[in-house]
């Protein structure tokens, strides 16, 4: 039988540890500030709490990790490798988020590198939880929460009628008749979601039963947040309706949301200890859920000090050489071209006549544009119209970048009942075709047709992915990042034939094409 032995690391490797979070510090250091940054915002203010939540539980390891050899892995130094590409692409790209993830595939990489692989199954849930830290990209954020407004009114309301309310809906806006409650970005349920799911993570990770009961905890998350969110807004609604605007004002407006969060931490508590009593070993939840401390190590054991592996010099080796290239790597300046202001966009458009207006500030804050046109024209031969709307985006960020009208359509009540693709014969912007996304919308009765497009530098785009790609390329290689959302609107008459209106928007954008490269460069 084999004698026990308890390995230790060495002043050198401590030492050298430090000299690379030093300058990991140094190489990430703009990644690192995004991260902290983004703690400002409430969905994300749990984030300053993860890098000690995360320490606490590699000391937990400490026991199991005094008996490995700690061989290092050569795998880790291609981790590190990856995450300094993450993190260069993401900052010649400035896409911020790649930068973050950079900075921690980068740490994983270096944690591997020394440990080993053995070492690593030790330490990889503790080091994982540091991805929750990150916030989202802000076009997934956008559209999550565009979908979370959606599926929390509908389920708000279904509660409201519940209770003999009349009540209607269109879109996030919940109508009582006398009130109107906005289900806003703040109310989309981002706030619960994201600290809830990180609390889930970390209960399934401390919850030491079967893999399926831990995942199913994490994953209700999702499902709970929901719920409790719905019957939040569900709850401001009935409460309006019985006592007035006040339940959803002020004080008690916070005090709901504080208390609905609370309310899923409770049932994601009854829910572990429902898990826990399911099975052969049927145990109470005291027993599968704990904060073990590690065990103290035994006296008179033998000792060893361990090796530097050489996977993890090489990755030492591998941060100072990148923190010398960024070093000397000019910074970055975004290109923003020349362009005319819509304030001096035509209101006549051959046959179309305009009239310009203005947008709710509350609605301008939130699509973050620095540049917009909204105008109804009308043809003077036949007196149809068509809504004009263009944003546009001189540098594009996380935080700055289009709002998909596929996403934000449905918010307003509409229901896309078709969309397609469809280039538009005979009009081309800048020498490029036009293809636009064609959708039928409906609601209350009428229906309207809409094209709509991304005019990202000289490409005409449809796709929302393929945007954030040439978004990254364009950045890298010609370091702009400028665009803008064009979106033609008319409304259908009742029993008009589609063909009309498609003919009525080529009719428009034919007009329109010639004049938008001066106020969207190409």
């Amino acid at each position: 039988m084999n004698e026990r032995v308890v390995f230790r690391t060495s002043a050198m490797s401590w030492l050298l540890g430090l000299g690379i979070l030093s300058v990991f510090w140094l190489v990430f250091s703009d990644g690192i500030a995004e991260i902290v940054k983004s703690w400002e915002r409430e969905e994300y203010s749990y984030g300053y709490m993860i890098p000690f939540i995360s320490a606490f539980f590699l000391w937990q390891q400490k026991d199991r990790l005094e008996l490995l050899p700690f061989p290092g892995s050569w795998v880790g130094f291609v981790l590190v490798l990856f995450g300094i590409g993450l993190y260069i692409l993401g900052g010649l790209g400035a896409v911020v988020d790649i930068q973050a993830y950079g900075f921690i595939v980068a740490l994983l990489g270096i944690a591997l590198s020394y440990t080993g692989v053995q070492g690593f199954k030790v330490i990889f849930i503790p080091l994982a939880i540091l991805f929750f830290m990150v916030p989202l990209p802000g076009f997934l954020y956008q559209s999550l929460s565009n979908e979370l407004q959606l599926v929390s009114s509908k389920i708000g309301v279904w509660l409201i009628r519940m209770f003999g309310i009349s009540v209607f809906l269109e879109g996030n806006v919940i109508d009582l008749g006398a009130y109107k409650l906005q289900v806003v970005e703040a109310c989309s349920g981002l706030r619960y979601l994201f600290p809830l799911t990180t609390l889930s993570f970390i209960a399934a990770y401390l919850f030491k039963v079967e893999f399926w009961k831990r995942a199913l905890v994490f994953l209700s998350s999702i499902p709970i947040t929901v719920l409790m969110n719905s019957f939040r807004i569900g709850a401001i609604g009935i409460m309006v309706e019985y006592w007035g605007i006040e339940m959803a004002e002020g004080f008690l407006h916070d005090f709901e949301g504080w208390a609905v969060f609370m309310s899923c931490i409770a049932v994601l508590v009854v829910e572990m200890a429902l898990l826990a009593k399911i099975g052969n070993a049927s145990r109470p939840l005291t027993e599968v859920f704990g904060l073990e401390l590690p065990a103290r190590t035994p006296e008179g054991v033998p000792q060893q000090v361990r090796s530097i592996p050489t996977p993890f010099l090489s990755s030492a080796l591998l941060v100072a050489l990148a923190a010398g290239v960024l070093h000397f790597m000019p910074e970055r300046v975004d290109v923003v071209p020349e362009r005319e202001d819509f304030a001096l966009f035509p209101d006549n458009l051959g046959d179309w006549h305009g009239k310009h207006s203005r947008m709710d500030q509350i609605i301008i804050d939130a699509l973050n544009f620095d540049d917009y046109l909204m105008s109804n024209y009308v043809n003077s031969d036949d007196q149809s119209a068509v809504n004009l709307y263009i944003g546009y985006y001189g540098i594009q960020r996380a935080d700055k970048v289009p709002h998909s009208p596929r996403a934000c359509l449905p918010g307003g009540g509409w229901i896309i009942t078709d969309l397609i693709n469809k280039e538009v014969d005979g009009v081309s912007i800048g020498g490029v075709p036009l293809v636009v996304n064609r959708v039928i919308i409906e609601r209350d009765g009428y229906r309207q047709l809409v094209y709509y497009w991304f005019s990202q530098r000289d490409r005409i785009v449809t796709n929302e992915w393929m945007v954030k790609w040439y978004l990254l390329v364009d950045s890298i290689t010609r370091s702009r990042t400028d665009g803008a959302l064009v979106r033609l609107t008319t409304l259908l008459r009742p029993g008009e034939d589609v063909s009309l209106g498609d003919r009525r928007l080529r009719d428009f954008a034919e007009h329109l094409a010639p004049i938008l490269p001066k106020f969207i460069p190409n």
